[in-house]
């Protein structure tokens, strides 16, 4: 049996998560690839994958010039466990506000976050998104 995520595991791997937003807020590509480890894999809304830092900070960069530029981001840690005393498993809710272009207008996403305990503390090693559909009206 594992054991409970520690209140500082938890308080580290919810840094992380506000790491991507305040990166995303910021739009900096390389700030939002720097928790991932160097060979993270990165999976967006449209089934695309990444495979790497260097990878998942141009497609960010790319993204923040673009379609959602302009764009803000809130993340709340949904859910939360170890899967082994060095790997957590997280789930995110994200909301994001698009104000212009393609996909302007409120998305609503779900993500999955596989993070490693290196020495250095909690680093992501997969990240996997999935945008949630808006039901249609009655």
């Amino acid at each position: 049996m594992l054991p409970d995520l520690t209140p500082g595991d938890r308080a580290a791997l919810e840094s992380v998560v506000g790491q991507l937003e305040a990166a995303w807020n910021a739009m900096d590509g390389s700030a939002f690839a720097a928790p991932f480890v160097g060979d993270a894999d990165f999976v967006n809304i449209r089934g695309e994958h990444f495979r790497g830092r260097p990878a998942i900070a141009a497609g960010h960069a790319m993204i923040f010039r673009t379609i959602y530029a302009g764009s803000k981001v809130r993340f709340t840690v949904k859910a939360a466990r170890l899967l082994r005393p060095d790997v957590a498993l997280v789930h995110v809710s994200s909301l994001l506000d698009a104000p212009r272009g393609p996909l302007a207008g409120r998305h609503r996403a779900c993500f999955s976050l596989v993070l490693t305990k290196e020495a250095g503390g909690w680093e992501i090693a997969t990240f996997h998104n999935t945008l949630e559909v808006a039901e249609p009206p009655p």
